[in-house]
């Protein structure tokens, strides 16, 4: 008798733990981010760095790469507007998290002319 009443309390078992931990896993999930402790300047920024942002994520973030990479430097916070997905009241509650400064300079693969670095060329037949 006693084996039917365990082999009946087992699903329920089962099913009140599955429930505990979709909530645990949901909550892990809805925690907010902690901010960044300095505003993001979106012309430096990564996509790890960007996502430190509330209300950015990893699609909005490489959303937010390829929009620098094909148009240039931001010169405005409000240049996000023109990303899809981002409108007026969550450009609002990220803009307190992001700058536009300038843009890191680019490397350059040659030396400068007359620079220390530039090796004369000598051929033998001259």
């Amino acid at each position: 008798m006693h084996y039917c009443i365990d082999m009946a309390r087992r699903p329920v078992a089962r099913i009140c733990f599955a429930f505990c931990a979709f909530c645990v896993f949901a909550a892990c999930l809805s925690a907010k981010k902690k901010p960044p402790a300095a505003p993001i300047n979106l012309n430096t920024a990564t996509s790890d760095e960007l996502q430190l942002v509330p209300g950015i994520g990893p699609v909005t973030a490489e959303k937010i790469l390829q929009m620098r990479k094909s148009y240039g430097p931001f010169k405005s916070v409000d240049d996000l507007r023109a990303i899809r997905g981002i409108g007026p009241k969550r450009l609002e509650k990220m803009r307190k998290y992001l700058t536009v400064g300038k843009p890191s300079p680019s490397k350059t693969t040659s030396p400068h002319p007359g620079s220390a670095t530039e090796q004369p060329t000598s051929h033998p037949n001259l």
